[in-house]
């Protein structure tokens, strides 16, 4: 169980776990525009090409929810700088790659360190802030590392290898990786897990790992032997954790409405809108002739406007109207940004950004909401799981999103290729669009049945050695 933490030590604390997470969250997309000049430098295959993406989602995915339980064994914050650490030195060994396999195998490492590192730190967060309106902002402040990362990776990826190299896609890690370890020794207390003598499900954890790696990469490689197979393990895995005295995963959580509603429409969601960063990236390049640079500053506007939502009135939405509404409210947003895409035009000022205004400001409401329902009933001893399988749930649905909606758009353009090339791709995209919207809806849908209502009222009147302040 982690140890209080006095106020003054909370904001330093939050601010450096969400430093780390944004930093995670960033390798997943700032390599994406660093492709063709890495694919020229080291000599990939087109096919090969792709690893140096794949890798890092596959080991990333795969071992988020063992990260998790790892968490509530040894304690959260040794797993975690365990983490930091091995994310910092792979990153320095993949801007050093003069290799493709180097780079490759540099990249899965860097998955394996950014799980142990993010899979624990929303269960963290929860256990710093016990009283609902400080831990509502301190989840608005960490939703937006993770519904914001994706859109500065791309911004930072452009900038940094048109004006530069792709290696410092890289070595920009290693300044704030060095520095999140030295202040998160100062100023993240140590907490104290059950044990490893309570027992880890090794079988568990190779099936569960196996499956999830296994299905990422099916689902992004289009495999879908891969898929049947990861759907096998993953029924092993179930019958695994109901039989075992200490499971990875207890099945208990499950028996929590708003655990297991709330992963679900996570899967939903993130299928939806990382799906669309992935098809809105393409629209500009292919379609308003956008270079890599442009394209990044292009998506600026989203991580803005999310900010202003989850940091901003994001838990003062939550604490009037329970984070049932604000989430179902939100996702309203981004439905109706997502289908005004589908009729989109090729200016981008008049197009594209409304919008892409209009789905950041949904964004930033929703997704702090679902983040705190999928943790507010979680018990502590399991809270570093829990958030290890929110975690989890969302790079499947994004594995999902974006395997769907690329293929869509592909093969919608390819039905009309009599037609002008950039205007099939249009049309291509613009359906994707609509898939993307369909994603929401049926999260919408599922969140209105099965989460129930709940409203953050605010915390008691503390006593003295417990502060109950906001995380700034």
């Amino acid at each position: 169980m982690a140890e209080n933490h006095p106020t003054r030590s909370r904001g330093p604390a939050l601010a450096v776990l969400c430093a780390a997470s944004l930093m995670v969250v960033l390798d997943s997309s700032i390599v994406a525009v660093a492709l063709p000049a890495i694919q020229a430098d080291l000599g990939f295959t087109p096919a090969g090409l792709s690893w140096v993406f794949t890798a890092y989602l596959v080991a990333f995915g795969g071992l988020l929810l063992l990260s998790g339980r790892l968490g509530d064994l040894l304690g959260r914050r040794r797993v975690f700088l365990g983490g930091l650490g091995l994310f910092t030195l792979s990153s320095l060994v993949a801007g050093l790659a003069a290799d493709a396999g180097v780079l490759v195998v540099a990249r899965f490492t860097q998955g394996v360190g950014g799980a142990l590192a993010s899979a624990v730190v929303l269960g963290m967060i929860v256990t710093m802030y016990p009283e609902p309106r400080a831990r509502a902002k301190a989840i608005g402040v960490y939703s937006f590392t993770q519904a914001a990362g994706a859109s500065i990776g791309l911004i930072a990826g452009g900038a940094l290898t048109q004006a530069l190299s792709w290696h410092w896609t890289f070595y920009v890690n290693l300044p704030i990786g060095v520095a999140a370890l030295l202040l998160a020794v100062r100023v993240v207390a140590p907490d104290h897990g059950t044990g490893l003598r309570a027992g880890l499900d090794v079988l568990g954890a190779v099936l569960v790992t196996a499956a999830v790696m296994l299905g990422v990469y099916g689902i992004s490689a289009s495999s879908w032997g891969a898929v049947a197979a990861a759907v096998v393990l993953l029924a092993a895995f179930a019958v695994r954790q109901a039989k075992a005295r200490t499971p990875l995963l207890p099945l208990r959580l499950f028996r929590i409405r708003a655990v297991a509603g709330a992963n679900v429409v996570m899967v939903l969601m993130v299928a939806g809108m990382l799906g669309f960063q992935f098809v809105t990236a393409l629209y500009l390049q292919q379609v308003l002739g956008l270079d890599a640079l442009r394209t990044g500053v292009a998506f600026l506007p989203v991580p803005l406007v999310i900010a202003v939502a989850s940091l901003g009135f994001a838990d003062r939405l939550a604490a009037r109207f329970g984070p049932r509404a604000v989430l179902l409210s939100g996702l309203g947003l981004v439905i109706v940004g997502l289908l005004l895409l589908t009729q989109v035009s090729d200016a981008y000022f008049t197009g594209v950004l409304p919008p892409l205004l209009l789905m950041g400001l949904g964004a930033g409401a929703a997704i702090p909401a679902l983040m705190g329902l999928a943790m507010a009933d979680v018990p502590a001893a399991d809270a570093g799981v829990a958030s290890g399988l929110i975690n989890t749930t969302q790079q499947v649905g994004a594995a999902i999103g974006t395997a769907v909606l690329a293929a869509v758009a592909a093969v919608r353009t390819a039905s009309l290729d009599t037609l002008d090339h950039r205007e099939a791709l249009a049309s291509g995209y613009r359906l994707a669009y609509g898939v993307s919207a369909g994603f929401l809806i049926a999260a919408v849908a599922l969140g209105g049945l099965v989460l129930t209502r709940r409203r953050t009222h605010p915390a008691p009147t503390p006593v003295p050695e417990v502060c109950t302040a906001d995380p700034a």
